[in-house]
């Protein structure tokens, strides 16, 4: 029943996900305006709403325009779902837990958006690290929390600063190998970002929600993920070689909050 409930209140925000997930990205209010059809316009009616059911009853149209609706709909819903239960037969029903799933609720939207528009909005990022914070059953597990979050964020910005420079450095060198004294006074070295501020924040989200060890453990994990998509794209345009990171850093740190305790066991017994 427990389990039940968690689904369905999973499925519920789901639905509203979407609406996170289209209308942010485009500087829209997720409060204010109701939904409508992105062809046609019409407004949608309630039983248009119904998180899964409205999209399979609909047969995934339209019910004005027929025109196709998009499968990313249910498929929110269905992980937003999925979290809520998953946390839920880990913790039970609490407040953390519901601090803990909405956290991965943000990471789910952030991975989304990343993927659609390789972006990753500071009000999500804020909110889901907020969220990581917040999910523990003591005041000082907040403060835990808290720490973890400053500390990877810290190492990350750190880890930015230093493959910037390297990269920026690389091709400047490389570039000097092509100075003449028409041009020697002329520097025009482009400065290489080699990590998004998204991804400090995404990072600080991870240090909350795992803690030192077990981020570590899923950073390694998430490069494990990506590595297969940089090696598809490796020959491709260096606009399709961006691939977004956030997927793989929140797919990561769901499969290893979960399976925490196995984990940190062989980790532990690695030493």
């Amino acid at each position: 029943m427990i389990l039940s409930f968690a689904f369905v209140f999973g499925l519920l925000f789901g639905s509203f996900l979407n609406v996170v997930i289209l209308r942010i990205p485009k500087g829209e209010s997720v409060v204010f305006g109701g939904s409508h059809c992105f062809s046609c316009g019409n407004a949608l009616k309630p039983w248009h709403n119904i998180p899964l059911f409205s999209w399979i009853f609909l047969r995934g149209k339209c019910s004005y325009c027929q025109s196709k609706i998009s499968v990313q709909y249910p498929l929110i819903e269905l992980l937003s779902g999925f979290i809520f239960l998953a946390i839920a037969a880990k913790f039970s029903l609490s407040i953390p837990a519901f601090f803990i799933a909405m956290s991965f609720l943000m990471l789910l939207a952030l991975s989304m958006i990343d993927f659609k528009y390789k972006m990753v909005p500071d009000s999500l990022n804020l909110l889901a690290m907020a969220f990581a914070i917040a999910g523990a059953w003591s005041l000082h597990g907040v403060l835990l929390n808290l720490e973890n979050a400053l500390l990877f964020a810290g190492g990350f910005t750190l880890l930015r600063f230093a493959l910037s420079y390297y990269l920026t450095s690389s091709i400047y060198r490389a570039g000097l190998k092509t100075k003449t004294p028409w041009n020697k006074h002329y520097d025009r070295t482009p400065f290489i970002e080699a990590m998004g501020e998204g991804d400090i924040m995404v990072a600080a989200t991870m240090g909350a929600l795992l803690g030192v060890k077990l981020t570590l453990v899923a950073i390694f994990f998430s490069a494990l993920l990506a590595l297969p998509v940089m090696l598809l794209v490796m020959n491709r345009s260096t606009e399709e070689q961006r691939v977004p990171f956030v997927p793989f850093l929140a797919m990561a740190t769901f499969i290893v909050y979960i399976y925490d305790s196995p984990i940190l066991a062989y980790v532990e017994a690695m030493r």
